[in-house]
């Protein structure tokens, strides 16, 4: 479903269908373009995706609803440019109703009888995806009818998903909870059916919306556990730097493989144990990473704190992407690229930050936008 080949990911690219997306994308086989584990893991990004679909003569006007949706993942990335570690407090309100701060027993173990969600669940747990409508049903089952606070059911997730990516999680489990948003977001059984083609009847979600709201926790989602996640214990070969050579450090975040290749300089994967404790991810989710990275030309792995590695490099110039995780570096810091470079800092809602982008958006013909 996700490979790791450079060709084979290309291809994906390049079988975008936008108009396609746009209309289906919230169906459970919808057309969606399957890219966020290589644009999440920065091996790809979304300017370069955009470009694509230029090249290939699509109008801009018709792709401003598959633009909307990049857009999205570059506002959550800003959120957390700004609000940094206060990313994870519930960002605009307190969530409501909030009774436990665990997760539903049934939930994890993927027996909430609603068979599209045990399902996608199972999914998850095989393959390291879940579909984004699906994640809000989940999201939405967790929170907003099991009552528990967003936090752990958002990490539970982040540590199966291929495209784990803590801005755009965090920011979408809060928006389901209603504290990043101005309501909760439900949905009945009737809904799945309609997404998920799905006939099932006689489920605790198979209410009208106006019960779901009032709905006490049903008796299945009533067992709540902790969940105690696997802190990865990684090892490295010794490192050999060429220290008249620059060293390209890249994370979690940053395996783009296609940053200055014309340089020759030293190239190395950072893993930090205190990054993998901090944002714990599963080994599936970690041999993606590393797979993704094997693209890279002599790329070496390294595991230790950044501080570690800097007094290896000795006199070897550090250059490293701008990112809220490693804020800590030290060196040359380069920019990530964005879709939307000058629309920085905290908008409070989407439809803020979207007004921005289409302001540039109108600013350029196709040419501009596509350009490199």
């Amino acid at each position: 479903m996700f490979p790791t080949e450079l060709y084979a990911i290309n291809r994906k690219i390049h079988e975008i269908d936008p108009i396609e997306y746009s209309r289906t994308r919230n169906f459970l086989n919808g057309s969606v373009t399957q890219l966020s584990p290589y644009i999440s893991r920065g091996f790809i990004n979304t300017k370069q995706v955009l470009n694509s679909l230029c090249q290939r003569g699509y109008q801009l006007e018709s792709l401003i609803p598959f633009i909307k949706e990049l857009a999205w993942r570059e506002y959550f990335q800003r959120t957390w440019c700004f609000l940094e570690d206060k990313l994870c407090d519930d960002i605009k309100k307190p969530q409501a109703q909030c009774e436990h701060h665990l997760i539903s027993k049934n939930l994890i173990n993927a027996c909430t009888g609603i068979t599209a969600v045990d399902e996608a669940i199972q999914q998850l747990y095989e393959t390291g995806y879940m579909h984004n409508h699906m994640r809000m049903y989940v999201a939405s089952i967790a929170c907003n009818i099991g009552r528990a606070h967003w936090m752990l059911p958002a990490k539970w997730m982040y540590y199966h998903l291929l495209d784990a990516d803590w801005a755009s999680n965090v920011c979408s489990w809060q928006w389901v909870a209603g504290c990043f948003s101005n309501k909760k977001y439900y949905a009945n059984q009737n809904n799945i059916n309609h997404y998920c083609y799905t006939r099932q009847q006689h489920t605790f979600l198979d209410v009208e919306y106006e019960q779901l709201v009032r709905m006490e926790i049903p008796d299945i989602l009533a067992e709540n556990t902790h969940i105690e996640f696997n802190n990865l214990s990684l090892h490295s070969n010794e490192l050999r730097l060429n220290i008249q050579l620059p060293t390209y450090v890249y994370n979690f975040y940053n395996l783009d493989h296609a940053w200055d290749p014309h340089i020759k300089a030293n190239r190395v994967l950072l893993w930090e144990p205190s990054f993998l404790k901090r944002f714990p991810i599963s080994m599936k989710v970690l041999n993606f990473a590393m797979n993704l990275a094997a693209n890279i030309p002599n790329i070496q792995f390294f595991v230790g704190e950044f501080d570690s590695l800097y007094k290896i490099a000795g006199s070897s110039v550090i250059h490293y992407k701008e990112h809220p995780t490693n804020r800590h570096y030290k060196g040359t810091e380069h920019q990530r690229v964005w879709l939307f470079p000058n629309v920085e800092g905290y908008h409070h809602s989407f439809s803020a930050y979207w007004k921005q982008c289409e302001k540039h958006l109108r600013k350029f013909n196709e040419k501009n936008i596509c350009s490199s």
